[in-house]
């Protein structure tokens, strides 16, 4: 074993990367739960959400290029708030979320793959969780490489969509626009705000990114433009093409764009979530074991997982453990309430970088990416206002 991991990856695949991880299955679904908070005004839910966003991922972006660490928001909070304590449970808080986020999403997966083939459900997600755990094992650049791969059949999934429902006879014009109803369209985009969690993963691969002071950063705003634009056209696409009532009421909005320009089903659909939904394990199980391979460089009782294999060059123990956890999980836990519960603590992790970035800044102004103070200020007000919001149910 050896302790260093191999610097193998560039801005081309670590921005995939982060779009795969930011798309993943849950646009397939969510545009449907949006359009019922702000109705026509889904596709401005989401450029807002988009804005909300930024703020936080800016913050990432300068501490990526200030400490290009695997374990980054341990590392992060370490720095700017001075609190081993805290550094480590907002480690283990992210090993923990990531691994029930791939769990959720494997037993998603699963589901989808069942309707395409026929296999149990306890196959499907024994012989998926196997397949990404060994892919993620092998090497950074395969597991990367593999994510790209899904990534460019997701966006042409959704690229399908975009173009189905702009030549789809149009239900909704901008001449029909009702007047916006600002408590909705907030509603709206509080839930469309999850749909850009995972920009912050792109950081845990920092000890596998070649020059990553500045390749992080440029990543992290990639991925995050890209995805922007990308829900802003899925969503005016959907609510251009299909009723906003139908939309609200299905658990598959994206097929219902499809029916609506080409008249037929659209199974194809169900095929490229399997894909996107493979995607999200894949990420989550890299990311996570990035963060406890990070973990384990400064905490000894988590010191096993500091090493990697000497071929791969990847934390190979963390990497099958967590897998084996996916796997366990997805099999025997009711994973709906715990995958609610893991956006309340990334929101929770958002506020700590923010404030953490504020104490970095006072300490050392000076970094190879640096924002203006007002951007982790803004970042730990939209994360603190969505905690409260979330807490108190909007949405």
């Amino acid at each position: 074993m050896t302790d260093e991991l191999k610097r193998r990856i560039g801005l081309p695949l670590l921005a995939a990367y982060g779009v795969g991880v930011i798309v993943g299955a849950g646009i397939y679904v969510l545009i449907g739960a949006v359009a019922a908070q702000a109705g026509l005004w889904a596709p401005l839910a989401f450029v807002i959400a988009g804005v909300i966003a930024a703020p936080t991922a800016l913050s990432y972006a300068e501490f990526s290029a200030r400490i290009p660490q695997a374990a980054g928001e341990a590392a992060y909070v370490r720095a700017g708030l001075g609190s081993r304590a805290l550094s480590l449970l907002v480690g283990l808080a992210i090993v923990i979320g990531g691994t029930v986020s791939a769990a959720a999403v494997l037993q998603g997966g699963a589901g989808y793959l069942r309707a395409i083939l026929p296999v149990s459900q306890h196959a499907a997600i024994i012989g998926l969780g196997v397949i990404l755990t060994l892919v993620a094992g092998v090497g950074v650049l395969e597991s990367l490489s593999m994510a790209a791969l899904f990534t460019v059949i997701e966006l042409t999934g959704l690229g399908l969509v975009i173009w189905a429902g702009f030549s789809a006879p149009p239900v909704a014009v901008l001449a029909d626009m009702p007047a916006p109803d600002w408590n909705l369209i907030a509603a709206g985009a509080l839930l469309a705000f999850f749909a850009f969690i995972g920009f912050e993963d792109i950081v845990n691969m920092a000890e596998e990114v070649r020059d990553p002071t500045r390749t992080l950063p440029r990543a992290i705003l990639i991925a995050l433009i890209v995805t922007s634009v990308l829900y802003a056209l899925v969503a005016w696409a959907a609510v251009r093409s299909v009723p906003v009532a139908d939309l609200a009421g299905s658990d598959k909005p994206l097929a219902l764009v499809w029916s609506a320009a080409t008249g037929q089903e659209a199974r194809f659909l169900s095929g490229i979530a399997v894909f996107a939904a493979l995607n999200g394990v894949l990420a989550q199980i890299v990311m996570a074991a990035r963060v406890l391979y990070g973990l384990g460089q400064d905490t000894p009782w988590l010191s096993l997982f500091h090493h990697a294999h000497p071929r791969f060059g990847t934390p190979v123990l963390a990497t099958g453990l967590l897998g084996l956890v996916v796997i366990v999980a997805a099999l025997l836990l009711p994973l709906v309430s715990l995958a609610e519960a893991t956006s309340t603590v990334i929101l929770l992790v958002f506020l700590l970088v923010n404030l953490a970035l504020i104490g970095q800044k006072r300490i050392q102004p000076q970094a190879p990416f640096r924002v203006p103070m007002a951007v982790p200020v803004l970042g730990a007000t939209l994360a603190f206002a969505a905690l409260v919001a979330t807490f108190g149910g909007v949405g």
